[in-house]
């Protein structure tokens, strides 16, 4: 998936969580750092390429995500992994108190936002023909349908004509249908 389809696709999944489950409190820091954060998530399993948007929005992000790739044995390898998730969790629950204001922003929230993120990424590239190796180190790689014939390829029509409008439509459809909800979640913002 390109990286305009995985930011739309963590929009909508950090919209429909949160109308689902929402918080008893909601700072408008809080929010803000959330979206950001949840499209950050959504880049982060592709932080193993050089050519990430996240590098590029870093001062030398280029020169550091060159440097960085070296530690990864390819694409789609430790981040695209059910060991990866599990490491970005960890890291971020040890980081994100540290990084963030408590008293300001709600860094459980911000968590999951990153990691709802992160989770419909790799929802999304098991969407695709390449398939995720969940199991790595092993080399056995997922997709869905299990027929890689009938996966997508990242940035073809599929995704171009399909995908990417169908989330959009989703959004608008889930937003006008859950509008009373969505309504109750923004009162919650302070």
């Amino acid at each position: 998936m390109t990286a305009r389809t995985h930011d739309i696709l963590a929009f909508g999944s950090l919209m429909t969580v949160a109308t689902f489950f929402p918080p008893e409190t909601l700072k408008i820091t809080t929010v803000l750092v959330s979206i950001i954060g949840n499209i950050v998530g959504s880049l982060l399993p592709d932080i193993d390429q050089a050519s990430n948007r996240l590098w590029d929005l870093l001062p030398g992000g280029n020169i550091i995500g060159r440097l960085l790739k070296n530690l990864f044995i390819a694409h789609r390898t430790l981040s695209h992994s059910i060991l990866g998730v599990a490491l970005v969790y960890g890291l971020l629950v040890w980081l994100m108190p540290r990084v963030l204001n408590s008293a300001y922003i709600d860094t459980g929230i911000v968590i999951v936002a990153i990691m709802i993120g992160y989770l419909s990424h790799l929802l999304a590239d098991g969407l695709t023909e390449e398939g995720l190796p969940l199991l790595f180190p092993l080399k056995i790689k997922f997709g869905f349908p299990p027929i890689k014939k009938w996966r997508m390829h990242t940035g073809g029509w599929w995704e171009n004509l399909v995908v990417f409008p169908g989330v959009i439509g989703y959004i608008v459809w889930f937003g006008y249908n859950q509008h009373d909800k969505l309504i109750m979640l923004i009162k919650l913002i302070k």
